[in-house]
């Protein structure tokens, strides 16, 4: 069963004549990935808020920072996961996919991170994400000291728990939209079908 064909509850509220600058973003998204995110086009109608939340994504998942970008996408699937967020899941598991060349690791973020194998530090990264997304009032020095332990430093547990609380705030928002996420994120960066094993 296909998903809906909408971008959020209130497509029908995207303007057909849009600001020059958001058509210019639109146009460069065509460009260079052939379609147009519907988290982009779900803030069409609102240019300003669009540049502030392209400003402050960039700022937090595109820019130099002691966490790698996959490590941030890594914690953008597993806070949308804690928040049963199908949007950002989609989208964000597709990059984990691109950036990391394992579609296995992308689904394990989705769904339960905890059956991945992965290194100490990225283990305490995202056990620090859940728990600063499901009991952010249980976050306690402990955390942050089990973070040092891995090797972090303050600015790195600044940047980690900005982008758990970005991606919380995104995902209530594409939640509370009905927000649906491309079709062309499904078949991006998927291997060639498996064939089985070999007789």
């Amino acid at each position: 069963m296909p998903q809906p064909e909408q971008i959020t509850v209130f497509s029908k509220s995207i303007p057909r004549q849009l600001d020059p600058e958001v058509q210019a973003l639109f146009d460069k998204c065509l460009e260079k990935i052939g379609f147009v995110p519907n988290v982009f086009a779900a803030y069409a109608a609102k240019p300003k808020r669009l540049d502030n939340f392209r400003a402050m994504f960039n700022e937090l998942m595109l820019a130099p920072s002691g966490l790698s970008k996959l490590e941030r996408e890594m914690v953008a699937v597993v806070v949308s996961s804690a928040n049963h967020c199908y949007y950002c899941l989609v989208a964000h598991g597709q990059a984990v996919r691109h950036l990391s060349g394992d579609p296995e690791l992308g689904e394990m973020m989705a769904m339960n991170y905890k059956v991945a194998h992965l290194d100490a530090r990225q283990r305490a990264m995202l056990d620090y994400a859940w728990k600063l997304t499901l009991t952010p009032s249980e976050i306690t020095d402990a955390d942050r000291q089990q973070l040092k332990a891995v090797g972090l430093s303050e600015d790195d547990i600044f940047d980690l728990s900005e982008v758990a609380a970005f991606f919380n705030f995104t995902n209530r928002v594409a939640s509370g939209l009905e927000q649906i996420p491309n079709r062309e994120y499904h078949g991006l960066d998927r291997p060639t079908p498996f064939a089985g094993p070999s007789a």
